[in-house]
């Protein structure tokens, strides 16, 4: 009897203990497969920088930096693959749904993070709940820019003919989302005018409809219009920021020119996709940080093309982030702007 009570008694407990054991054998194991594969990256291949918008952009020209000082540091090449459309939603939705292993990085911007959130009603991503913020890379400054054969000098003047021309009544940006399609939501908002979006597939093809006169204006990275301002193809009436930016000192702010309230700056970060071993992140940000104050790169990014560099942590990114979310969500509701 005592045996048979024993067997008994053993078949009754041993499935229950394998149903009990089972599942903390397997969470203890999870860690050590995140490490092994944190420890083998960046071995196994290259890495992959997605840009979320069309070459020769302000975010195009941080990725390739980037890229090329994070190849120098990992010792493994960091491929920039640019994926254009819906203010850099596709791109996003692209990294949103990569396997979280450390090799496939993505370049943020105030749109893909924080505007897209209100502005599209069916976004294919979530910018907090698929993504692992990994460095804040820098602000720069958005600028008022018309073509010189317009005929106004000033914000006023641009104003004043805006009221008058009801055909003037369109300011190009460099997709729906971005931080210079709500730039000139925001415009026409504290101007009093209504005005008609043209958005495109980047800020290239934007800027130049605009230096030809086939838009009015439009607000856009100093980065990127430096290159059109040099030539003389575009004229530059205010900046975005709160003061006055060291590559052009004698340009008014809006403020300064007329249009109280008006105040903003694009930024730019790196995220990865939601998942990636904290170890990686935290690699990845260390070197970011570290390529964000050599020379070279303090020369070309700020010096050369105005931005503030940062080099923020993960945990930075992501409280600008909860910052910028709801600013803009207001400014969506307000204006009723949308992109779908």
């Amino acid at each position: 009897m005592t045996f048979h009570l024993a067997q008994g008694l053993a078949q009754r407990l041993v499935p229950h203990l394998v149903r009990r054991l089972v599942p903390c054998l397997l969470a203890a194991a999870l860690p050590g497969a995140a490490l092994a594969q944190a420890a083998d990256w960046p071995l196994a291949k290259p890495i992959t920088y997605v840009v979320p918008f069309t070459a020769g952009g302000s975010t195009d020209v941080v990725g390739r930096t980037i890229a090329e000082k994070l190849q120098a540091a990992l010792k493994q090449s960091v491929v920039v693959d640019n994926k254009p459309g819906q203010g850099g939603g596709i791109g996003a939705s692209y990294v949103a749904k990569a396997a979280p292993d450390g090799y496939t990085l993505f370049g943020g911007t105030i749109s893909t993070h924080a505007i897209n959130a209100s502005l599209y009603k069916n976004l294919s991503y979530s910018p907090v709940k698929d993504f692992e913020p990994v460095a804040l890379v820098a602000f720069l400054p958005n600028v008022l820019l018309v073509d010189p054969n317009l005929g106004v000098n000033s914000v006023a003047e641009l104003i004043a003919l805006l009221k008058k021309d009801e055909k003037k009544r369109l300011f190009a940006s460099s997709g729906a989302g971005t931080s210079t399609h709500l730039a000139g939501e925001m415009f026409a908002d504290l101007i009093g005018v209504p005005l008609t979006h043209i958005p495109y597939k980047g800020t290239p093809p934007a800027m130049v409809d605009v230096s030809s006169g086939q838009v009015t204006f439009m607000f856009d990275q100093m980065t990127a219009a430096l290159p059109l301002l040099q030539a003389g193809k575009l004229k530059l009436l205010a900046v975005t920021t709160a003061q006055r930016i060291a590559l052009a000192p004698n340009t008014p702010t809006m403020v300064e020119a007329g249009v109280p309230g008006f105040e903003m700056s694009s930024w730019q970060a790196i995220y990865a996709p939601k998942g990636t071993p904290k170890a990686i992140v935290q690699r990845l940000h260390v070197e970011i940080a570290k390529a964000l104050k050599q020379p070279d790169v303090q020369a070309k990014l700020h010096g050369q093309l105005g931005m503030e560099l940062v080099g923020g942590t993960p945990e930075e990114l992501a409280a600008l982030m909860d910052r910028e979310i709801p600013r803009w969500a207001a400014l969506v509701k307000k204006s009723g702007a949308s992109a779908n």
